[in-house]
């Protein structure tokens, strides 16, 4: 199964009151030591999408910004980057797409909804999507996953029924990405979104295979 993975946060500054510049870091860190653990029939091969990287120097919208200057559908593929070239494909080819994301404002992370944003509907179409998102704050972005939601619907990768919520994530999880309490009844969220997300995900592969997409 092929899952993109992006990543919300371009944080590269500690906040004033300290810890680290990209809490989401440990998240990240958390999602895709699970994905790696999945059982026989639900094996990922997991492509992360870091904005950071994505919009660095040579980056794959390095030429583009977070500013979304240029979508990539607005483009010939003579006007793209093999990097960026390369993104789309990867993108299209997915069977799954995971979010992991902040909280910023209520909302979605600027760099999160720009990435996905600079490709078209057709790369995301008939594919679901799971949500992770965290916070420092005790409802761990769960306003943010509402916030997502339209968006995965618009581009077409619709998103799975279960979410992740994960709140006060410096203390309930360690910079490796390991629950402080290894019986934190939270464990148990991730594992049951991504059966979901593996049954939808087979299903509409089976389906796109038979009859294409939108």
């Amino acid at each position: 199964m092929n899952t993109v993975v992006f990543f919300s946060s371009a944080r590269n500054i500690v906040p004033p009151w300290g810890g680290e510049s990209r809490l989401g870091d440990r998240v990240l860190k958390y999602v895709l030591t699970t994905l790696s653990k999945r059982g026989e029939g639900s094996i990922h091969q997991t492509t992360v999408y870091d904005p950071l990287i994505v919009f660095g120097e040579g980056g794959a919208l390095a030429h583009s910004g977070a500013e979304m200057k240029a979508p990539t559908f607005f483009q010939s593929d003579d006007d793209l980057s093999e990097a960026t070239k390369a993104m789309r494909e990867t993108i299209k080819s997915a069977d799954s797409i995971i979010v992991v994301s902040a909280e910023y404002n209520h909302s979605i992370p600027p760099a999160l909804s720009s990435m996905m944003g600079h490709f078209g509907g057709s790369c995301y179409s008939c594919k679901p999507s799971a949500i992770v998102t965290y916070s420092v704050a005790p409802l761990g972005g769960s306003r943010a996953q509402i916030a997502l939601q339209p968006m995965l619907h618009e581009l077409g990768c619709l998103p799975v029924s279960k979410m992740v919520a994960i709140p006060t994530a410096s203390e309930t999880l360690k910079e490796d990405g390991t629950f402080t309490d290894p019986e934190n009844r939270l464990s148990s969220q991730l594992p049951g979104m991504l059966d979901q997300l593996e049954w939808m995900a087979n299903a509409m592969k089976n389906h796109r295979d038979a009859n294409g997409t939108f």
